[in-house]
C-alpha cells in the first residue's frame, strides 16, 4: 500500500515537472519575436496559469489512482495512507480563482498599459483596477455565502426491527436480507414521510469553487460544445483546403509585392491609433478600430505562413515541401481519431447523463475494463478523455475569438463535467464529493444540474457546429476589409 503511494507521488512530481518544462517550451517557441528578453512577470503568469490548467485537469486521474490505493484494503486505517486530494482541490482552485480574478488581470492591464508612462504609473493603474475587482468580488462572495451558502441534502430515515444473528448465510434475488421470507428489506419499505431535507452550511473554500465553476459553465458550454466538434473538423478540413501545388516565382513576387503593401497600410493604421491613445481619444470607435486592425493583423500572418508554404526556399526547399505535406497528413490523422473521440463524447453524454436511467455505463465500463488489463490503463485512458475535452474548449474559445488567457478557468468546468460525466468510474473520489455532492445540492444552483442545462446546451451546440462546419467548414477563408491578398 505505501509502496502504491510512493509510485504515486513520483509520478505526480515528475508530470508536474514535464508539464512545467513544456509550457516553458511553448512560451519560448511561440511568443512574438516582439516580445523576446522583456516582459517577464506576464510571461511568467502565462506558463504559470497553463501549468494550473493542465495540473487540474491531471489530478482527476490522480484522485481516481488515489483511490485504488485503498481499494483493496485489508484494516480500515490503509485509506489515511493516500493523498489528501480534497484538500489539494480546495488549494489548487483557490489559486485557479486567484490566478483568474486578479493576477491575470493585473498583467493584462500592466502589460497592455499606455507604454510611455512610467512603471510605476503602469503598476499604480493596474493595482486600482485589480483591487475594485477584488472589493466586489469580496463583496458579492461574502453576501452569497451569507444568505444561500447552504447546501440542501435529501436524505430518509431508515429503521428496522432486531432479528436472532443467522447460523448461516443464504442471499439471493428472492431474499436479498436476513430474516426468514424476507422478500424486501426494511430500507424499501420505508414511506415517503420518512424523506427529509437535511440542511447544511458549506465551507467557503468550497462555495467559492462552485460558484466560480457555475460562473464559467455557460462560457465551457459554448466554448466546449462548438470546440468538441471543431477541433477535429478543423483539422480534417485542414487537410482539404491545403496547397496542392508549389506556386512559380513570379506569382510570389506578386502575392508578396500585395503582402507588403498590406503590412504598411496595417502599421500606419496603427501608428494613428496609438497617436489617439496618447491623446486620450479612447472610446468606443477607437477600441472597435483596434480590433479591427488587429483582426487584419492576424490574417496578414496567416496569409504570410500560407505563402511561405506555396513556394519554399533555400537549399533544402523540397524537404520543406514534403515536410509540409506530412504535416497536413498528421493533421488528417489527428482529425479523424479526435472525430472518433467527440462522437464518443457525445454519445456518452446522450446515453449516459440525459437519458434517465441511463441505458449503459458506456466510457465508465471500458475505463473499469482497462483497469482490470493494466492498473493504470484505464487512468491513462480516463486522463486523455478529460484532457481532450480541455483541447476542444480551447479551440472553441479560438474559434469565437476569445483570447487564451481565460483558459485558467476552464478546468474548473471541464473537471467538474468530468466528475458528473464519468460518475461511476470516479466514484468514492475527492472530485465527486466536492463536484458531484456539495456542487449539485448547493442551495439556488442545484436545479441546473437536476435539469442537466449545461450537459444539454453543450449537445446542441455541439450538433450546430458540426452542421455548420459540414456545410462551410472546407471553404477557405477570404481576406476582408481594404487589406485582402490578390487572388
Amino acid at each position: 500500500m505505501g509502496d502504491f503511494n510512493l509510485a504515486l507521488i513520483i509520478v505526480a512530481i515528475v508530470v508536474c515537472v514535464i508539464v512545467f518544462i513544456f509550457n516553458v517550451y511553448l512560451l519560448v517557441n511561440y511568443q512574438h519575436p516582439d516580445d523576446k528578453n522583456q516582459a517577464y512577470f506576464p510571461k511568467f503568469v502565462v506558463v504559470f496559469g497553463l501549468s494550473v490548467a493542465v495540473i487540474s485537469i491531471l489530478m482527476l486521474p490522480a484522485d481516481v489512482a488515489n483511490r485504488q490505493a485503498c481499494r483493496h484494503a485489508i484494516y480500515n486505517g490503509a485509506c489515511s495512507l493516500t493523498l489528501p486530494m480534497k484538500d489539494l482541490w480546495i488549494a489548487v482552485y483557490i489559486i485557479d480563482a486567484v490566478l483568474v480574478f486578479f493576477i491575470i488581470p493585473f498583467a493584462m492591464f500592466y502589460y497592455e498599459g499606455d507604454q510611455d508612462k512610467t512603471v510605476g504609473k503602469r503598476i499604480k493603474s493596474a493595482l486600482m483596477w485589480v483591487i475594485t475587482t477584488a472589493i466586489v468580488c469580496a463583496l458579492l462572495l461574502g453576501i452569497l455565502y451569507g444568505l444561500v451558502g447552504k447546501v440542501d441534502f435529501t436524505v430518509r430515515h431508515l429503521s428496522s426491527t432486531t432479528t436472532n444473528f443467522p447460523t448461516s448465510w443464504s442471499f439471493s434475488t428472492s431474499q436479498p436480507c436476513v430474516g426468514n421470507n424476507a422478500r424486501q428489506c426494511s430500507a424499501y419499505l420505508a414511506n415517503a414521510a420518512s424523506e427529509k431535507t437535511w440542511t447544511m452550511q458549506t465551507t467557503f473554500p468550497e462555495y467559492v469553487v462552485a460558484l466560480a465553476t457555475i460562473a464559467g459553465s455557460v462560457l465551457f458550454s459554448i466554448f466546449g460544445g462548438v470546440g468538441i466538434a471543431c477541433l477535429p473538423l478543423g483539422l480534417i478540413f485542414s487537410f482539404i483546403r491545403r496547397p496542392k501545388a508549389v506556386i512559380t516565382r513570379s506569382q510570389y513576387i506578386k502575392e508578396a509585392t500585395e503582402l507588403g503593401k498590406k503590412a504598411r497600410d496595417l502599421k500606419k493604421a496603427a501608428d494613428s491609433l496609438h497617436q489617439e491613445e496618447r491623446g486620450g481619444a479612447k472610446g468606443r470607435k477607437w477600441r472597435k478600430n483596434v480590433k479591427a486592425v488587429e483582426k487584419e493583423l492576424h490574417q496578414l500572418e496567416e496569409d504570410v505562413k500560407l505563402l511561405e508554404e506555396m513556394y519554399p526556399q533555400g537549399e533544402k526547399a523540397e524537404t520543406t515541401w514534403a515536410l509540409t505535406i506530412l504535416g497536413y497528413l498528421a493533421k488528417l490523422v489527428l482529425g479523424v481519431l479526435g472525430l472518433i473521440v467527440s462522437v464518443a463524447w457525445i454519445v456518452h453524454i446522450i446515453i449516459y447523463l440525459l437519458i434517465d436511467p441511463p441505458l449503459s455505463p458506456l466510457l465508465n465500463e471500458v475505463f473499469i475494463k482497462l483497469d482490470d488489463v493494466w492498473g493504470l490503463l484505464g487512468t491513462a485512458a480516463f486522463a486523455f478523455f478529460c484532457f481532450y475535452l480541455l483541447l476542444a474548449v480551447v479551440a472553441g474559445a479560438m474559434m469565437l475569438g476569445l483570447r487564451l488567457v481565460f483558459i485558467t478557468i476552464h478546468p474548473m468546468n471541464v473537471i467538474q463535467f468530468c466528475a458528473t460525466a464519468f460518475g461511476y468510474y470516479a466514484q468514492a473520489t475527492a472530485a465527486q464529493e466536492i463536484f458531484g455532492h456539495t456542487l449539485q445540492s448547493l442551495r439556488g444552483i442545484k436545479y441546473l444540474y437536476k435539469y442537466n442545462v449545461f450537459q444539454i446546451a453543450f449537445i446542441v451546440l455541439a450538433g450546430l457546429t458540426f452542421v455548420y462546419y459540414t456545410a462551410f467548414g472546407w471553404k477557405r477563408k477570404k481576406p476582408s476589409g481594404r487589406f485582402q491578398l490578390s487572388s
